[in-house]
This record gives structure tokens, C-alpha cells and sequence, in this order.
């Protein structure tokens, strides 16, 4: 007679969620305060509110958060700041930073 041995196999599924990066905006005295709430309007999807908290958190505090993606995303909201501040003549940066 054979013996039946019931193996059971655990899978242990580990899911990594995608590294997120913070946006900054980072303050000049260049740059008017009008462009950069037109910045976060635009590229970060800001109400004007909360775009001129923004703006003023730069302005007081020389950078600021403007929001938090996956890798590809803040690195084309990087591009996106830099590309529209060059082609208005402002020297507006962006940096993003790991979570």
C-alpha cells in the first residue's frame, strides 16, 4: 500500500509598489509669481489656491513640494518646468527627490 503525503506549497508574493519622487519647485528672484502659478495650474494640476500656497511656500521657504509620482512621471514634470521657464525667460528649476 502507498502512502499519500499531501504537500502543501506556500507562495509568498511580495508586490513593490514603484518608488515615488517628490517635485520641487525652487525659488529665484526672477521668476514672477504670476508664471509660477501658472506652472502649477498647468503641469501640476493645481486650483489656483492651491497653487498660490505653493508659490508662496517657494517664495518663504526657497522650495516646495508640488506634488509626488513614479520616477518617469517626475522626471517629465522636471522637464516640463524647465522647457516652459526657458522658453519664457525665466530660470525656474525643478528637482525631484526619492520619498
Amino acid at each position: 500500500m502507498a502512502n499519500h503525503v499531501d504537500l502543501e506549497i506556500k507562495h509568498e508574493v511580495k508586490i513593490k509598489h514603484p518608488k515615488k519622487y517628490k517635485v520641487f519647485l525652487l525659488n529665484d528672484d526672477y521668476s514672477s509669481m504670476d508664471f509660477v502659478i501658472d506652472i502649477l495650474m498647468t503641469i501640476f494640476h493645481k486650483s489656483y489656491n492651491e497653487a498660490e500656497a505653493i508659490m508662496l511656500e517657494v517664495h518663504k521657504k526657497e522650495r516646495a513640494v508640488c506634488g509626488v509620482y513614479t520616477h518617469e512621471i517626475a522626471e517629465t514634470k522636471v522637464m516640463q518646468v524647465h522647457k516652459r521657464a526657458r522658453e519664457n525667460g525665466f530660470p525656474l528649476k525643478a528637482t525631484m527627490e526619492e520619498e
